[in-house]
């Protein structure tokens, strides 16, 4: 394995990958190396197994006339690889809104001991918006109604979404003339999945313009519901001190890690991990107590909602178990590594899957059902528990690293945060980009990546950012990354904010890195915008905005889908890597040049988190002279770093080594 200090900037992760090498335990980045060199043919979008007459490849030096057995063109074979890489991403996140539908249906019964409607002022916001009346009836009886309306809404077969009427007007407007404006969340991802069928779609521009509504199906749809329901049934979050990073686990108590995504769950178990006769289970046990720690998404939903502690980010996950300490991971779906269950035979660890949609060889399966929630909850937590004294002491090496932070803001809490209890407005914010004291806002989110050294991209590009007064919103593993370095505390202002962001923090009393969320929660920075738009004066759609959006290590599918309804939405992307279609020109050029006509918006790929911040700084420049906007109050000298981006042309001189391999 390479130096641990190459392979993340978390000191935390350098002494567990440290401790893994000691051990001889194999762990994501050995699991890189032994993968050497891999295909340069799929990052570059050039193979094609949609039929048994391939797998076809395109080679990259050809002279263009290179096609599929089935007559397929390179940048049909790019497009249609694209879009379907981005449906599995939308369905993962619009299936986590439907899973939460059946818990807020058994909350509106009003006789369950682990659902209540503990968000009743968004409950009443969401009836009012979706027409469902109020007068005169329980919140239950409004809860079950808009239960029904959104399964509805997952599933419609006709017109178009309902929150689309959310959306500017001229968004709305590039949406209908590009025939792009989301239908239904099921039935635009089964289009996009028959468009992509041997023989159906071979329309490079019309593969892309079905990714775009797909993905704002997802994120205006699926997304969105899931962050509404969610508010609702777990309670609407507010801001919430915590801590981060591996040193939030206890040698003397019982750790409880959740891992995944999905709070349906996870939610349930915070309420079971203080329930007194588990309590004094454990301190039977020999424990102190119990601890509960969250990693990836999973983490953010009970962070938001209850202060609970987050261990750490994707790439940590089997760094958390190799500290000796977790006696149960409980995993529920989206980016858990199959790799975890193998860590059981070298420490006590037991992992225990909990979805009807993802089982782990190795793992025990205790399936989760909504109506034994509190049940399944408690049992969880006494196998902890009974794990407990299973732990080996000398395998027991736990790091110290652990930041502060303020999680949980929401674009309901903005409103608060800003304009205060009595007057609750965004125009302080508004008035603070006009007067130039905010350069603009950023969105940076995503994933980690073992391809890039863990977490530093993510802290590259925040640091320049906020140098740059540009205030930063964050969701799932990029805000977790954050965090750990100490950047979601009110502190971090005075270090590394500029002037301009450092007095509004002043002002506020907020850090310049706000946890707006899980990874599905990246519909609330879609909202905000919409927010700054309504309060006026920067823009009268989201692409006029000061704003830009980035994924500076993403990996999953998931992150396409939400890079495209962030562009779609008006809002420019910069994305590390680069998604793969580099083997088209023309779809390249579609995504990064084109889309700005189309959209008002394009896609960026840039490897360089200091070059990409940069793209995005002067994105936000040009919408401030755009809207005649004076220059930014305080101008901060670019200070450019070493990184080189990743050629074409070495991606494809890649694919041709690993012609071999494959």
């Amino acid at each position: 394995m390479a130096d641990e200090k190459n392979l993340t900037v978390d000191p935390a992760s350098q002494a567990m990958i440290e401790r893994a090498s000691e051990m001889e335990v194999f762990i994501a980045w050995d699991r890189l190396e032994a993968q050497q060199p891999q295909c340069g043919f799929g990052r570059l979008g050039i193979c094609c197994r949609n039929c048994t007459m391939g797998p076809c490849r395109i080679d990259p030096f050809g002279d263009g006339a290179d096609k599929g057995v089935c007559g397929a063109s390179v940048d049909t074979i790019v497009a249609r690889n694209l879009l379907r890489s981005l449906l599995g991403g939308a369905a993962a996140h619009s299936d986590h809104g439907r899973d939460i539908v059946p818990a807020l249906l058994i909350a509106s019964e009003g006789n369950s001991d682990a659902y209540k409607i503990r968000g009743r002022n968004k409950l009443y916001a969401l009836a009012d918006e979706y027409d469902i009346p109020r007068a005169d009836r329980t919140d239950e009886e409004v809860a079950k109604d808009l239960g029904h309306f959104l399964l509805r809404e997952l599933g419609k077969q006709e017109g178009v979404l309902a929150n689309v009427m959310r959306v500017p007007e001229q968004q709305q407007k590039f949406w209908a003339a590009l025939d792009v404006t989301p239908r239904g969340v099921d039935r635009d991802i089964v289009t996009g999945m028959h468009m992509t069928h041997i023989g159906v779609d071979n329309d490079p521009e019309h593969l892309i313009l079905g990714s775009v509504r797909a993905a704002l199906a997802d994120g205006w749809g699926g997304s969105m519901i899931a962050t509404d329901i969610s508010d609702v049934l777990f309670g609407e979050p507010q801001p919430t001190r915590s801590m981060a990073n591996l040193g939030v686990l206890k040698e003397d108590e019982v750790n409880l890690i959740v891992h995944g995504h999905e709070p349906t769950l996870s939610d349930v178990i915070v309420a079971a991990a203080s329930d007194p006769e588990l309590m004094a289970l454990a301190e039977s046990k020999g424990a102190k107590g119990i601890n509960l720690a969250g990693i990836c998404c999973t983490a953010n939903e009970i962070l938001m909602r209850h202060g609970i502690p987050i261990a750490g980010n994707f790439l940590q996950q089997e760094l958390a178990i190799i500290t000796g300490v977790v006696d149960v991971m409980v995993v529920d779906v989206q980016c858990i590594m199959p790799a975890i269950t193998q860590l059981q035979e070298c420490f006590h660890t037991k992992i225990i899957s909990t979805s009807p949609k993802a089982k782990f060889p190795g793992a025990t399966h205790i399936e989760f059902h909504e109506e034994d929630a509190m049940e399944t909850a408690k049992q969880l937590v006494r196998l902890a528990i009974e794990n407990y004294a299973n732990r080996d002491p000398a395998k027991v090496c736990i790091p110290k690293q652990k930041e502060a932070l303020i999680g949980g803001f929401t674009t309901e809490d903005i409103f608060t945060f800003l304009g205060g209890r009595y007057r609750p407005s965004y125009r302080p914010l508004n008035d603070g980009i006009q007067s130039g004291r905010l350069r603009g806002v950023a969105g940076v989110v995503g994933c980690n990546n073992a391809r890039f050294t863990h977490d530093k991209y993510h802290l590259e590009m925040v640091k320049e950012l906020i140098r740059n007064d540009v205030a930063v919103l964050q969701t799932g593993c990029s805000a977790i990354a954050c965090a750990k370095a100490g950047l979601m505390a009110p502190e971090a202002a005075e270090k590394y904010a500029g002037e301009g962001l450092r007095e509004i923090c002043r002002e506020v009393g907020i850090p310049p890195v706000l946890h707006v969320g899980s990874c599905v929660d990246n519909s609330r920075i879609l909202t905000a915008a919409v927010e700054m738009v309504k309060e006026g004066g920067i823009g009268d759609s989201i692409d006029k905005l000061p704003v830009a959006g980035a994924a500076p290590e993403w990996m999953s599918e998931k992150a396409i889908s939400i890079g495209m309804y962030f562009v779609a939405s008006g809002v420019f992307t910069v994305v590390n890597p680069p998604l793969p279609v580099r083997g088209s020109l023309y779809v390249e050029e579609l995504l990064t040049k084109t889309f700005e006509n189309y959209l008002g918006a394009t896609w960026a790929f840039e490897e360089d988190p200091i070059k990409a911040a940069r793209l995005m700084i002067d994105h936000i420049d040009r919408k401030r002279r755009d809207l005649g906007l004076p220059p930014p109050r305080y101008e901060v000298p670019y200070q450019p770093k070493t990184i080189q981006p990743e050629p074409a042309a070495e991606v494809a001189s890649a694919a041709v080594t690993a012609t071999s391999a494959d």
